[in-house]
């Protein structure tokens, strides 16, 4: 009998039979691993347990718990839907089911509209399935095999996809029992072991993604492999829901969308003092540390962002119109205004580095179903900055950068990982100027001992990048703050300084963003906090309540004296009972509350309710006063709890 030779990950090298199947080697290995082993990773290729291997070729063996497990369980849980689905309605034609993050989902056509209302009934025959521990089998089969047997279950779906394969293309269909489906695989060897899982919702979905094609009905479910983990899940997108910050902005009058603007986000009077807030605290640690901040227009002719380069690789994302018969372009970015500033003035190599910030309004086209409130909106403010060095200046400036974005993220409370974006497909310049950029970005990573990933291809078209990753308070990440190296703008705008030798020369540009949109950034903190800002970010920091009409004068009188200090206080004179006012400060979460009646106007004190606690305070007026200053001041942000 001929042999084959697997190489395992730890490099050792063992004779098996030709057409040993990863089951068999997992058993030769341990009985143990056998139990846990759900596929084989062939020469990378993932492979059902049963599959027999016929050549040569480097093995590793796939359990439940890993991520390619995971994975595989989460696929054959779209199997296991589908099966309950054709058994509770006979009529089910079925499209794709493929594995998603968390869960999967199923596309099918049929007669009945689903519900939520039928998950409980759907899930419990996915269960009865489970039970049965049915064995998940693999066969190749020709075309005309997969055709006939598709055309017997009347399925147009399936018949479809198997018409658009290549010719060469190897078919393969999956049998469970009465159950049998067209798929690449690889499945789990039986239902069995299936563990936890359950129907999230259903939606409408166009056939392949065509909206020329017919709307199906999207059943998406999540699956994991322990019910503890299926609850963790599930109690996180309870959590989110209420962190919601479409939800919340609109509970808190933070902000709105009309139809008269699509996508492009209008701010009321509670969320723009947040905003103004942000900025401020951005301006204050930028003046520290010798940034120029400058205005640059909204719109400018249209060769600007061809000289720019924007137009070759971000034209279908700007908005155009015509002045006098010149194009100009709303711009999608604050560059090249940047860029002509720094032109408009000769420069020294001694006046360098030259940094120029800008909270910039910029427009770019989303596509409508692409919007997601304030997360993904056409009109955003960036908080760019362009630095302006000498090659020898790159290291040191870019860990000041570091310094800076680190300041901030602490504030509220965000922990960061990086990592390095590279060239790129659609770049500008050469392969030498991007290995150059790309070096220097690792350089200095490496001598700040910061730890990164590289993200290979993902570069801006101008130059790699490091992007910093931020974790809210419920373990969720976003990409943020971003620090681009970029040699390619110096090129295309002629900018120069005069060296030491008295040559004009090229500088480096660092294109730099903390919060990167501002208003993304404030639907993360929304989300993170979950409204509830702490006190130097929120709209009305203290809420003054008079027990009855006879303590309103002495009231006001507090309001005024708060107000002229600096601190955002409100009295709420309205002719309602106490308790309701005091449960309406919660759910506007405003961070203090003072109660005022006999024996605080007595003493000259206030009833202090904290947000989120319903133990009270009696303190003196002035130490309150000079306790809520430095609270303010310092920016103290107590980091949020799930």
């Amino acid at each position: 009998m001929s042999s084959v030779s697997l190489t395992f990950p730890d490099g050792n090298v063992r004779e098996f039979p030709k057409g040993v199947t990863a089951e068999q080697v997992a058993e030769s290995i341990s009985n143990s691993l056998k139990k846990k082993a759900v596929a084989g990773k062939v020469n990378g290729a993932l492979y059902d347990l049963t599959r027999s291997i016929d050549a040569d070729a480097s093995i590793e063996i796939v359990v439940q718990d890993s991520e390619d497990g995971l994975e595989i369980m989460r696929h054959s849980c779209a199997h296991l839907l589908a099966q309950a689905l054709r058994r509770i309605y006979p009529d089910v034609k079925l499209g794709i089911g493929p594995v998603i993050k968390n869960g999967f989902y199923y596309d099918v056509e049929m007669e009945h509209s689903l519900s939520k209302e039928d998950f409980p009934k759907i899930e419990k025959e996915m269960k009865k399935i489970v039970s049965e521990n049915l064995p998940i089998v693999r066969k190749e089969v020709s075309r005309s095999e997969a055709i006939d047997l598709f055309k017997k279950l009347d399925d147009h779906l399936k018949l479809e996809l198997i018409r658009d394969l290549p010719e060469d293309a190897t078919i393969t269909i999956y049998s469970q029992g009465d159950y049998v489906d067209l798929c690449r695989g690889p499945h789990l060897p039986s239902t069995g072991k299936i563990k936890a899982f359950k129907l999230m919702n259903v939606s409408g979905a166009y056939w392949r993604g065509d909206s020329d094609n017919e709307m199906l009905q999207r059943i998406y479910g999540v699956a994991f492999l322990k019910q503890k983990d299926l609850d963790a899940h599930l109690h996180f997108l309870e959590e989110a829901a209420k962190r919601d910050h479409r939800k919340l902005g609109k509970q808190l009058e933070l902000f709105m969308f009309s139809e008269e603007a699509p996508g492009m986000p209008f701010y009321l009077p509670n969320g723009q003092i947040i905003r103004t807030e942000l900025e401020n605290f951005s301006r204050e640690l930028q003046r520290q540390v010798d940034y120029d901040e400058v205005r640059t227009p909204l719109m400018m002719n249209q060769r600007l962002w061809e000289n720019s380069g924007h137009w070759d690789h971000y034209h279908e994302n700007m908005y155009f119109t015509k002045v006098d018969d010149v194009n100009y372009a709303l711009k999608p970015m604050n560059c090249p205004g940047h860029m002509l500033i720094y032109k408009d003035d000769l420069h020294s190599y001694r006046d360098l580095p030259i940094r120029i910030a800008e909270f910039g309004q910029v427009h770019r086209h989303e596509l409508s179903g692409a919007l997601n409130g304030m997360l993904r909106v056409r009109t955003f403010c960036q908080d760019d900055a362009h630095i302006f060095v000498r090659p020898d200046q790159i290291e040191s400036e870019i860990k000041n950068i570091f310094q800076l974005i680190s300041k901030i993220y602490q504030t509220f409370g965000f922990e960061y990982t990086v990592e390095l974006s590279t060239m790129p497909e659609d770049h500008m310049g050469s392969l030498e100027m991007w290995q150059q950029a790309e070096a220097g970005l690792k350089r200095v990573l490496e001598a700040i001992n910061q730890p990164y990933t590289i993200n290979a291809g993902d570069g801006a078209f101008y130059g790699p990048k490091i992007d910093f990753h931020i974790k809210d308070a419920i373990g969720r990440e976003h990409q943020c703050a971003t620090i681009q190296l970029d040699y390619q703008m110096p090129e295309k705008f002629d900018l120069t300084y005069v060296d030491e030798n008295n040559e004009k020369v090229r500088p480096v540009v660092i294109h730099r963003a903390v919060y990167g949109s501002l208003d993304r950034f404030f639907a993360i903190l929304i989300e993170h906090f979950a409204g509830a800002f702490p006190t130097w970010l929120a709209p009305t920091q203290v809420e003054v309540i008079p027990v009855a009409d006879v303590h309103i004068d002495h009231v006001k009188k507090l309001v005024t004296d708060l107000k002229k200090v600096g601190i955002r206080a409100h009295a709420d004179l309205r002719g309602e009972k106490l308790g309701y006012k005091i449960r309406d400060v919660q759910t506007h979460k405003i961070p203090y509350a003072l109660v005022i009646g006999d024996q605080e106007i007595a003493q000259n004190a206030v009833n202090v309710r904290k947000y989120g606690q319903q133990e009270t305070n009696t303190v003196a007026y002035d130490e309150f006063k000079a306790n809520i200053l430095a609270e303010i001041k310092n920016r103290v942000t107590k980091v949020p709890q799930a």
